[in-house]
């Protein structure tokens, strides 16, 4: 389980093709400075197994139904990702409950960008619109933020600076896709509604 609050900007080091699969070196000296093979990393809000602990990076295999479901599948050698340890029993819980189970791949389709923040729209699938409430928390590419305007099919967020010079969402320009992951407690209970019906 995860927090939502990126704690480092890593990037992907090596990528290998296989049969079925990708296996993943990315680097980040902060999550790699505790973490053990078989340990829990959330990678753009996908969480992955490290396999393999080398220095300051760590490898995970990420198998086809990951790399379909995620945007996982359009990292390249260089790109930047945003890298979280999962929750230990004193992490500060600044964010929101994130399983690091990507719901669904968004789409970066606008920003606009003010002296001291910027406005960044995406489209996110229809089908988890309905988990999305204004103000509410939502998970994008592992980042934990607060819905600041919904419609039929985006949701919007303004960024603070701290957000934008510390994770991917600085780069993304529009056209870039997102892992998107709704709020668990959303779909909770709808699942206890609709048994009760």
């Amino acid at each position: 389980m995860f927090t939502g609050i990126v704690e480092e900007l890593g990037s992907v080091v090596s990528i290998e093709e296989q049969p079925d699969a990708k296996r993943i070196t990315f680097s980040g000296p902060l999550v790699t400075s505790d973490v053990h093979r078989g340990d829990s990393i959330a990678v753009n809000g996908a969480c992955l197994t490290a396999v393999e602990i080398e220095g300051s990076t760590f490898t995970a295999d990420v198998m086809h139904e990951t790399l379909r479901l995620t945007a996982l599948g359009d990292l390249a050698v260089g790109s930047p990702v945003n890298l979280e340890r999962a929750m230990n029993a004193s992490t500060r819980f600044g964010g929101h409950m994130v399983l690091g189970h990507v719901d669904g791949v968004g789409e970066v389709v606008s920003r606009t960008p003010s002296d001291n923040w910027e406005w960044v729209t995406i489209a996110i699938p229809a089908p988890l619109l309905k988990y999305v409430v204004l103000k509410g928390s939502i998970t994008i590419d592992g980042i934990s933020l607060t819905v600041n305007e919904v419609t039929s099919s985006t949701v919007s967020f303004s960024l603070i600076p701290e957000t934008l010079r510390l994770t991917t969402l600085g780069s993304k320009g529009v056209g870039s896709l997102v892992n998107v992951e709704v709020d668990i407690m959303a779909k909770h209970i709808e699942k206890l509604l609709e048994s009760r019906n």
